[in-house]
């Protein structure tokens, strides 16, 4: 089966800067890119083949024509497309916000909740993101905090450096700060509830919309839980796996589910054996997104010698 490389959707929010066209090769015309969706099937932006005999199709538009089988068994039960990934560049820091559950998201919302996974790339000295409180905080507290604009002081700042990564299960308040590029693994949802956003206007001068109620409904209030490690996997939740591959790697691409793959640093070449029989190389470097549909064997990830690969693995579910 083919390796199908993707070409993102791309965000210009406010607190976004240009790392991701300097340094990383996504390519937009927008004047800054907050955040490129590498794998993307969501309604609000998709990602696009560009390479094979799918050039410039969606990504969603391959699945309907191969059918869901390129997904792969563990995605059955699923109504869409589970997972989208995303590169995010934080010239400024992000509001705080926090996401609903599925239970709370399909009621009020009719779509997926959304739980998240951050692996650093890059991160400036002295970078830090709010993660979680940090003790125990009442609701009456809370409000207030909201209120006053001391929210910060009771969350969770941890300082952050290149190869850390975190879980972030929905109700979880949280923010990206200024100075980090991130590899974003998230449920395919499209809803943030922004509680605080240190009175920041746009470029109309007005103050983003807050969702304080629905946030206050749905935010953990008590510190997060830490991640399990033990297995040996980035992170292992019941809606994707994640791995970081470093330099030379095979790749076995099962039947339960299809691989993403984000090339965070380096360059290199992909080899496969086609359904000729043929062996295949496709070049790959820094910044791209490819797809290998389930059940397509294995795969042969070579970095060039002086510029060794760092790649980010996806598969959807527990695998």
């Amino acid at each position: 089966m083919p390796v199908l490389r993707l070409k993102p959707f791309c965000t210009d929010y406010i607190w976004g800067g240009n790392k991701l066209r300097t340094d990383y090769g996504i390519e937009s015309d927008l004047d800054i890119i907050a955040e490129a969706w590498v794998l993307s099937c969501h309604k609000n932006g998709m990602s696009v083949i560009d390479n094979d005999k799918y050039k410039g199709m969606t990504l969603a538009q391959y699945i309907e024509i191969e059918g869901p089988d390129v997904l792969g068994s563990n995605y059955e039960g699923y109504a869409e497309f589970p997972i989208l990934t995303k590169l995010i560049d934080a010239k400024e820091n992000l509001s705080i916000q926090v996401h609903p559950d599925n239970t709370y998201a399909m009621e009020n919302e009719g779509s997926f909740g959304k739980s998240e996974m951050w692996y650093i790339v890059e991160a400036e000295p002295d970078a830090i993101i709010y993660y979680g409180v940090s003790r125990a905080v009442s609701e009456e507290e809370f409000c207030k905090r909201i209120e006053d604009g001391t929210l910060t002081d009771i969350l969770n700042a941890v300082p952050v450096k290149k190869g850390d990564s975190f879980y972030i299960p929905a109700g979880t308040l949280h923010a990206i700060c200024k100075g980090v590029v991130i590899a974003e693994v998230q449920q395919n949802s499209n809803i943030t509830y922004r509680v605080y956003d240190y009175g920041r206007k746009d470029q109309e001068g007005n103050k983003r919309e807050l969702h304080v109620d629905r946030a206050i409904e749905v935010a953990r209030r008590i510190p997060n839980y830490s991640k399990d490690f033990s297995d040996g996997h980035l992170l292992r939740c019941p809606f994707f796996t994640a791995d970081i591959l470093h330099g030379d790697n095979e790749v076995e691409v099962s039947s339960l589910s299809f691989v993403s793959l984000i090339v965070l640093s380096g360059q290199g070449q992909i080899e496969y054996v086609d359904g000729c029989g043929i062996m295949q190389r496709l070049s790959i470097k820094k910044g791209e997104s490819l797809f290998i549909p389930a059940s397509s064997g294995t795969y042969q990830i070579k970095s060039d010698l002086n510029n060794p690969l760092e790649i980010l693995k996806t598969q959807i579910g527990r695998v």
